[in-house]
């Protein structure tokens, strides 16, 4: 649950858009003046990969392939009834141990502390204390091996219902890894990467002990960076230790007060927090209703600044290449359409998108067929396809500069450390082919084909699945609170590893399990050949995963889908708010 906290429900104050019993249609407005981009074709001699590529030019004039499939009413009335008990019981386990008649673990303050203000309110306590507690085994798992595709974990019990752990000294071996951002995989510690890094490290060291700004500037830091603009398509690019910090650190940078952030209702918590530090005026809008959007931005046109009307300064828009718990991708050529239209400056966060969508691993505005440089701002991260850490901003050379001299992150921060720059450039030469090879390429398609295969095979299942068909992030609804500890510990007991959320990383009543493909599933992995199954198909990821997942389906009766697949179609808004508009 650390990836998306509390802002990725509440962001601002908004409310998600799927915490109802099941999510409206939302009436998605489309620019006349877009046209089809040539779709690109990436067959095989085979053709295979080719048919699993992503659909380039898909949201033009065509249904968009996302799935959100409506909460049946049962199941949530059933999740709303097990929440309700929950709560009943946890208040009565809070009158026992007022009393004193059950102990009580949980850490408080001090009996002479008790006028002061308290830590903690009072239903985020009440909450980790009765319900967090009973299904807290699922998370912060240690692992003892790479995270790659497959890992080793290191066994634990609780004896006192999960306040405290111990370890017993053994380790769970070959846990399937449907949990990693491991999008290419190159999160390995053999092969050209790791070589590299190993390499690096008896030549720079592990740490740099200083900043960019005094004597932390190392050549290989220059080098990765002219490596990633170029990867990119833009003039510059700059790199930073932490992929939150990015965010958190360069948002208030770029706009302060008298400013104006237009931000997607389920943005990430790092975006969330630096428009809150940079003291702009933050207005939520529905995820990717761009209705929504435009009539935001007419109103900041017209009306100005409250009290005083003056112009904005600026105007920021801020949205996700792939939202992490949803699985969808930004409709990114609308939101471009308005930018153009509006003279407002676009904040693009490409974290899970960047190497996990288009051809060539570039991330949304490949995936669209989009021209770069009218993306003001691309934010990407390198901890999740390219199996290092931290993050990036990339543009126009002025805005680089701008950054080098007033992000807190840059000025302050720490060096990247050597291994992991060498990481980076590495991973970045392999997916653009300088190395000389195609290992690159073919895991981007690799990843396209079993994320194309996943999503479609957990529909034929009969369970609900939320996001695009071409996200590797794959949602995969479980509603009820005692399911999510429950489908955990069941997938781990048939050795696949998996992610499940629950409030407050989303809406209370809708809990999910959150798989994450990878290009290293691949059919030698998953396949049951151990077990005499010898079929050689296109089903690469029909083995032990899907079984097991299916298997515990069943026994939990998560199969909650009623159709297979509901297509969200782009449609023109009545009141014609979009024009013909020349760029």
């Amino acid at each position: 649950m650390t990836d998306s906290p509390a802002s990725k429900a509440a962001g601002y104050g908004g409310a998600c858009p799927h915490a109802r019993n099941g999510p409206r249609q939302e009436r998605n407005g489309f620019p006349k003046s877009l046209r089809l981009c040539p779709r690109e074709q990436n067959r095989d001699q085979d053709g295979e990969e080719g048919r699993a590529a992503p659909r380039h030019g898909a949201w033009c004039g065509r249904p968009v392939g996302e799935s959100f499939e409506e909460t049946p009413m049962l199941v949530a009335v059933l999740t709303y009834v097990g929440y309700g008990i929950l709560t009943v019981f946890g208040y009565l386990r809070d009158f026992l141990r007022h009393w004193k008649i059950e102990r009580c673990h949980i850490a408080r303050e001090k009996e002479e502390q008790k006028d002061f203000v308290p830590l903690y309110q009072d239903f985020e306590n009440f909450y980790t204390r009765n319900l967090y507690m009973r299904i807290r085994d699922n998370w912060n798992r240690p692992i003892c091996s790479v995270p790659g595709a497959k890992m080793d974990l290191m066994e634990r019990v609780s004896h006192d219902y999960n306040w405290t752990f111990e370890y017993t000294g053994e380790v769970v071996k070959d846990v399937i890894n449907l949990g990693s951002y491991n999008y290419l995989g190159f999160a390995e510690n053999t092969g050209r990467c790791a070589d590299a890094a190993a390499e690096v490290s008896v030549t720079y060291g592990v740490g740099v002990a200083s900043t960019r700004q005094e004597i932390g500037n190392l050549d290989i830091h220059e080098e990765m960076e002219k490596l990633v603009a170029e990867f990119l398509g833009v003039e510059s690019a700059m790199a930073f230790g932490m992929g939150f910090a990015t965010n958190s650190m360069n948002i208030p940078a770029l706009t302060g007060k008298g400013c104006l952030i237009l931000s997607d209702e389920l943005n990430h918590a790092s975006l969330v927090l630096g428009a809150r530090l940079s003291g702009s005026t933050v207005r939520v809008f529905k995820h990717n209703n761009m209705q929504n959007l435009e009539r935001l931005l007419r109103e900041a046109i017209v009306g100005g600044q409250p009290r005083t009307h003056r112009p904005w300064k600026k105007i920021l828009i801020v949205v996700e290449g792939i939202y992490s718990m949803e699985g969808s991708i930004v409709r990114l050529p609308e939101v471009m359409a308005l930018k153009k239209r509006y003279r407002a400056y676009l904040y693009l966060d490409e974290a899970h998108s960047i190497g996990a969508l288009g051809p060539g691993g570039r991330g949304v505005v490949e995936y669209f067929g989009l021209d770069p440089r009218d993306v003001d701002v691309m934010m990407g991260t390198f901890t999740k396809s390219f199996g290092a850490a931290g993050g990036y901003i990339a543009g126009k050379r002025e805005l680089i500069d701008y950054l080098r001299c007033h992000s807190h992150s840059a000025v302050y921060a720490t060096s990247m450390s050597p291994p992991v720059v060498e990481q980076i450039i590495t991973s970045v030469k392999c997916i653009m082919g300088d190395d000389g090879a195609i290992t690159g390429r073919s895991r981007v398609r690799q990843l396209a084909h079993n994320t194309v295969y996943f999503r479609r095979r957990l529909r034929e299942m009969g369970f609900i699945i939320y996001g695009n068909d071409d996200s590797p992030v794959v949602p995969m609804m479980l509603y009820m609170p005692a399911k999510i500890g429950a489908f955990g510990r069941e997938m781990l007991r048939r050795n696949v590893g998996v992610v499940v959320v629950g409030f407050p990383a989303t809406p209370i009543i809708e809990s999910r399990a959150r798989f994450c493909i990878s290009a290293a599933h691949s059919r030698d992995l998953l396949d049951r050949e151990e077990k005499n199954q010898t079929k050689k198909d296109d089903r690469s990821l029909d083995g032990e995963a899907l079984a097991a997942i299916s298997e515990v389906g069943d026994l939990l009766q998560l199969k909650y889908s009623r159709r297979r697949l509901q297509l969200t179609a782009p449609r023109p808004s009545d009141d014609a708010v979009y024009d013909d508009m020349d760029d």
